[in-house]
């Protein structure tokens, strides 16, 4: 009877480190602001689109010239493939946009390797 325990531990335990291997970093993508909204408010709103993550806890954080922001981040959501996406978007003043050198997005989730993007100022036109 302790075998039989021994070898259903030791299934599962096989079962779960077959999980860990599939998780995935997602891809990041960051949209600057518009410039109708530039124009038109005192507000300078980026959105960073996180696609094909998984697993679901991935959380997603902003800097500003090397200065966190904290920001929050979207629910996952499941897509068709079985991975996840989320986003989350930035809110500053045009005037803090407009002496921003760069913006990163970074996505981390515990066990994985963090990822980031950067956006830099002088690659946007406007």
């Amino acid at each position: 009877l302790s075998n039989g325990i021994v070898s259903l531990w030791y299934t599962f335990g096989s079962g779960t480190r077959l999980d860990v291997g599939s998780n995935s970093a997602p891809t990041l993508t960051i949209l600057p602001p518009s410039s109708e909204e530039l124009s038109s408010t005192t507000i300078a709103t980026l959105m960073c689109l996180a696609n094909k993550g998984f697993p679901s806890d991935w959380t997603m954080s902003w800097k500003v010239d090397g200065t966190s922001k904290k920001q929050d981040t979207s629910p996952g959501v499941l897509e068709k493939d079985g991975l996840y996406s989320w986003s989350s978007t930035l809110t500053l003043t045009a005037q803090e946009w407009t002496n921003a050198g760069e913006v990163t997005c970074e996505a981390q989730q515990k066990s994985q390797t963090p990822v980031t993007k950067t956006l830099r100022k002088a690659d946007c036109s406007g």
